[in-house]
């Protein structure tokens, strides 16, 4: 699907002719024939349309002739069925500034190009780069309140997780661990690609588009560090709940294995008494209670060897 945004008197109006928009939105579901068809009407690459289908597509820029790409990752929520899938994964957004137009390629729907949409007719038709800055801008914002919500998850699986040790919100913190992953490769791919681009001047930016785009790098630095200093609380704990399952575990089995051996006691004297032999006090009339007097005497004084070791 596509769709195409002109600004008209401060108003976002969708047009039907690429060439008379301003910004063409491209959305899934994908089709090659409006690939080829756009890519001959705005002269652009077919390559450059079709790079955001490749959801590991790296983070870069290229260009060729007079149309500028630049691939970049976005965090989306994952709507696998599968439930060992990391909540959260990163998709590539291209961006291809041409000379009349803004061109914006999703493999998936996602939040920054919604708030760009919404603050479309704020911006400045002519002043392209500083529109790719801002869709940018967006990609940031949307890393930072999805490492809050990432964050917020994890508080609240740890402290279920202190009151039942339950192997679904170990899964669930796996899950957070991977979308964690995903998030710090994507932030340090954009992060560098925002570098380079300030290094190289891509967009040939204005002293106040350089700023901006400088505030920008320093955004993603910070997300970036959050999103590492989360993983290592992650990983911490995720360290931390294996070792004390573990001493659960082994404090579980020591109890099983001492309820064990005070039972085979009683087992143990009770067998003896059943075997199809000549026994002592078979003719007694207390034959029963005497293996069982005798059974209660050598448990209770386990037992209370056990209790006066455990205090010590």
């Amino acid at each position: 699907m596509i769709q195409y945004f002109k600004i008209i008197e401060q108003q976002t109006i969708a047009v039907t002719n690429p060439k008379d928009a301003t910004w063409v939105n491209i959305l899934p579901p994908l089709k090659q024939e409006e690939f080829t068809e756009l890519s001959e009407a705005l002269e652009i690459p077919i390559d450059f349309l079709t790079d955001s289908l490749d959801i590991d597509e790296r983070s870069r820029y290229d260009y060729s002739d007079d149309v500028k790409l630049i691939v970049i990752k976005t965090p989306t929520e994952n709507n696998s069925f599968n439930e060992s899938d990391s909540f959260y994964i990163t998709i590539p957004i291209c961006i291809i500034l041409t000379t009349g137009q803004i061109v914006t390629v999703n493999s998936f729907e996602n939040e920054a190009i919604k708030k760009f949409l919404s603050s479309f007719q704020k911006r400045n038709p002519d002043h392209r780069n500083m529109m790719a800055l801002k869709v940018f801008e967006k990609i940031t914002l949307n890393f930072q309140e999805y490492l809050k919500e990432i964050n917020q998850r994890r508080n609240l699986l740890e402290q279920r997780l202190y009151d039942s040790n339950r192997n679904e919100e170990l899964l669930q913190l796996m899950r957070i661990q991977k979308s964690l992953v995903y998030f710090v490769t994507a932030l340090r791919s954009n992060e560098l690609l925002m570098m380079k681009m300030a290094r190289t001047d891509f967009l040939k930016l204005s002293d106040d588009d350089k700023d901006f785009l400088d505030d920008l790098i320093i955004e993603t630095s910070q997300a970036l560090e959050t999103a590492n200093t989360y993983t290592n609380i992650l990983s911490s704990t995720l360290d931390a709940f294996a070792s004390i399952i573990s001493n659960n575990q082994n404090e579980v089995l020591k109890r099983l294995t001492t309820l064990t051996i005070f039972l085979s006691i009683p087992v143990l004297i009770a067998s003896i008494y059943g075997m199809n032999v000549p026994l002592p006090f078979q003719a007694s009339p207390y034959a029963f209670w005497i293996p069982v007097m005798i059974c209660f005497f050598i448990l209770g004084f386990a037992l209370y060897n056990y209790l006066r070791r455990l205090k010590k």
